[in-house]
């Protein structure tokens, strides 16, 4: 009965120690911070050759560089505020379109979706339906602005594959005309 008794303890603990495989388990974990390293030498490389016309540019702590074209008016937004714009948002590595709000532009760049609503877009800042890069970009223009919002990966759509036309760690490019708030 003794031997059973210390049988039964070393299973027990040689048991316990195995660890189950976790099914959560993806790969190695997202490099956040060496990702925007990364993105932050592609957009200084990118700005140092990019003809893009300015009254001002911002480079916002994050990484997220705004060039404002026409400054608006008007108090910029701060979370739970509501921003109305129109858009157009590119790869910055090869200037293809991959998402608009204008239909014309999407018939033009062959990604237009029949039966979609080409519109301006609503979403409320810091509200979690956008890219966290719009809500850093959005933070620093006034309203009626028109502007070129260039989102490192971490802040865009990092490495998710969910669409076909982003891939992995792309740096975008968003064209936006900033139409108001709520």
């Amino acid at each position: 009965m003794r031997h059973l008794l210390v049988f039964f303890l070393f299973a027990l603990v040689g048991l316990s120690a195995c660890e189950t495989p976790n099914p959560f388990n993806q790969g190695p974990a997202y490099d956040f911070e060496g990702n925007l390293a990364i993105d932050r030498k592609k957009i200084a490389a990118y700005l140092d050759t990019a003809k893009i016309d300015s009254i001002y540019r911002i480079h916002d702590p994050s990484g997220v560089v705004v060039i404002v074209q026409k400054e608006g008016k008007g108090s910029r937004p701060t979370n739970n505020t509501v921003v109305y714009t129109d858009y157009i948002g590119k790869l910055m590595t090869t200037g293809t379109v991959f998402d608009t709000s204008y239909e014309n532009v999407a018939r033009l760049k062959n990604i237009f979706v029949e039966g979609r609503v080409y519109a301006p877009l609503s979403f409320v800042v810091g509200g979690a339906t956008v890219i966290t890069g719009w809500d850093i970009g959005f933070k620093r223009l006034r309203p009626t602005s028109k502007a070129t919002i260039i989102i490192p990966s971490p802040y865009g759509y990092s490495n998710q594959k969910n669409n076909d036309k982003i891939p992995e760690n792309s740096v975008l490019i968003f064209q936006v005309d900033f139409l108001g708030i709520d």
